[in-house]
């Protein structure tokens, strides 16, 4: 093999090849980088998309959620809520309030998701909470005794909001009236807005206390789901067993997981086709090492002919040309993977591809490239590129020194 591939080097650095075979081989090799440069760089966004979407969503919703079966009100949560904060999974639990209501300020309106929340237990977990850009997560009414609204910027921008000003809320759960039926209204103070980096809750979302939002939903006690966030995300599905074995008939779990499994099933199959077609790219390139050995065998069939007369072996021989058509898919392969982890890092860190947030829900590009990604992207380039000298070489094993010398 020493020998082999000391010929094969030979081979690939001679100034004596003709321009055509050597610029072929530089196509060759620039082939095999852009294959995976585009690879890396397409799985890097795929899984950027992923991971971001993912820790913004944890960062604003529960890992596992608690329900009642009949969708009715649990008014036993504090009891709940006291059996399971002691799991060592657990890393807060919260109960919680949701309704789609309307707010209205100076002539506009926005339907919105209201959470009511416990602000003590709900600061532990929730990131909105901690991503305020003006005012504070003080729920204390004001001197007047109204209660205090958080708001996401993008909505209080709509809205033309700002810390200190006043919003009513109009829930469609109403109060009969002797003039009919009639939705319920409170009016609020905005006490705060956040930023969670996440277009649909700094668009879409308020908060306020649990008990003005029972107050506004005209009802007792009583919430709608327990929140539980876990110090790790991926162990949701056996707390959720857990919990739902421990409360017993009569309420349902749910996962992060299984609330969001259509938009992290479209991002994985989209992996998936994506990596199968760019790698295309990457099988044309091992087209090219393939076009360069044909050539360089023809050209050097000589060369063969008097190694094989001074006693080289058909193996040494197809090892000369194996190895030389491994070299350009290796040095293209290192050139593609620097290239495209570099591209990956710079476009994340500067932000360089900024997006429209109402359509993609986060404001840029963003680029995770997995390390164990460059594992596999660089076994199939170098297993492309290997395929791709069987042909060549075994037909360079395969010359017989007695017709090509004949005539010299």
């Amino acid at each position: 093999m020493k020998f082999a591939w000391w010929i094969a080097r030979r081979y690939l650095r001679s100034a004596h090849r003709p321009p055509v075979l050597r610029l072929v081989s530089w196509l060759a090799m620039a082939a095999v980088a852009a294959g995976v440069t585009t690879l890396v760089i397409a799985l890097a966004m795929n899984t950027g998309f992923r991971q971001v979407l993912e820790e913004r969503l944890l960062g604003v919703t529960a890992h596992v959620n608690l329900k009642s079966a009949a969708g009715a009100g649990m008014a036993d949560y504090p009891e709940l809520i006291r059996r399971f904060r002691a799991r060592p999974e657990v890393r807060a639990v919260s109960p919680a309030i949701y309704q789609t209501v309307l707010v209205a300020a100076g002539g506009r309106a926005r339907g919105i998701v209201l959470k009511g929340i416990d602000p003590a237990l709900e600061q532990e977990s929730n990131y909105a909470l901690r991503k305020l850009i003006s005012g504070s997560a003080d729920f204390a009414p004001d001197a007047a005794g109204v209660d205090t609204i958080l708001l996401g910027r993008l909505l209080a921008q709509e809205l033309s909001v700002g810390v200190g000003d006043y919003v009513t809320v109009l829930s469609p759960q109403g109060r009969l009236t002797p003039f009919g039926l009639l939705p319920r209204s409170r009016r609020f103070r905005v006490g705060g807005l956040f930023d969670s980096g996440f277009f649909d809750y700094d668009s879409g979302w308020g908060f306020v206390t649990l008990s003005a939002a029972q107050a506004l939903a005209g009802v007792g006690d009583v919430v709608n789901v327990i929140e539980f966030h876990l110090h790790r995300s991926d162990q949701a599905p056996t707390v959720a067993a857990q919990v739902a074995a421990a409360v017993g008939e009569g309420f349902l779990t749910s996962t992060w997981m299984q609330e969001n499994q259509a938009l992290f099933r479209a991002l994985r199959l989209e992996k998936l086709v994506t990596g199968l077609f760019i790698g295309l790219i990457t099988f044309v390139a091992g087209l090219n090492i393939l076009v360069v050995l044909a050539m360089s065998v023809t050209d050097k069939a000589r060369d063969v002919a008097v190694l094989m007369t001074l006693g080289a072996r058909r193996q040494q021989i197809r090892n000369i040309f194996f190895l030389q058509g491994l070299a350009l898919g290796a040095v293209g392969t290192l050139a593609g993977l620097l290239l495209g982890y570099g591209f990956s890092w710079a476009a994340d860190r500067y932000r360089w591809i900024r997006l429209d947030p109402e359509v993609y829900a986060v404001p840029y590009v963003p680029f995770h490239a997995d390390g164990a990604d460059a594992l596999w992207i660089t076994a199939a380039a170098l297993l492309i590129s290997a395929a791709a000298t069987l042909y060549p070489s075994r037909a360079a094993a395969q010359i017989l020194p007695v017709e090509i010398l004949r005539y010299e």
